[in-house]
């Protein structure tokens, strides 16, 4: 993701700039299910995340002239949709008692049962984590980001980024153990390896 970008790619940018539609389209449709990856790992729910896509390819567009053609494009554009999912979540928090309705999961077959057992563990163990490390451990995990660009998306520092990260796996692995998902030699150990990262 960091390299140059191609001359295609600075032609196709250039004719957006000049208000071409053919190549907007092209441009929304290249990006479009990375930016909504992101924007539904950062919100969780499938509506704002839609709602916070669309209002980051209408900022692209708009400022499209403000990009330097000689730095990746990447980076950016998920600058700013980390910046609109920032927003949102702020609005969120305002909202009194936001009605937030899970998502219906589909019907698992009895021998997935385990691992949807393992799962949904997980995504409780990930509820109780820090909400910023969270998004940190999501983006880098999920999303395969690399912590340059998470700390673009979050507008924090980089060593802030290695920290959160670091921190989300080690209070993810802790909530396991508690409920009895890995044992305690499991959990210290995974702690140890995931401890690695120097925060």
């Amino acid at each position: 993701m960091s390299e140059t970008p191609s001359d295609d790619f600075r032609a196709l940018v250039s004719r957006c700039v000049a208000g071409d539609q053919a190549s907007m389209i092209a441009l929304v449709e290249r990006f479009q299910g990375q930016v909504f990856g992101l924007c539904y790992r950062m919100l969780g729910q499938r509506q704002d995340a839609e709602d916070a896509a669309q209002e980051t390819f209408v900022r692209v567009l708009k400022n499209l002239h403000r990009w330097d053609p000689l730095r990746d494009f990447e980076p950016w554009l998920l600058a700013i949709a980390g910046n609109r999912c920032r927003t949102a979540l702020a609005a969120r928090k305002r909202r009194p008692n936001g009605e937030t309705l899970p998502e219906n999961l589909p019907d698992r077959a009895p021998d997935e049962r385990s691992a949807q057992h393992l799962g949904e563990e997980m995504m409780l163990a990930l509820e109780k984590v820090r909400e910023e490390y969270r998004r940190a451990f999501l983006l880098f995990h999920e999303q395969q980001l690399s912590y340059d660009e998470i700390a673009l998306v979050l507008a924090v520092p980089l060593g802030t980024v290695k920290t959160w990260v670091h921190r989300a796996r080690r209070e993810l692995v802790e909530h396991l153990r508690r409920r009895g998902v890995v044992p305690e030699a499991t959990g210290l150990e995974a702690g140890a390896r995931m401890g690695g990262e120097n925060a």
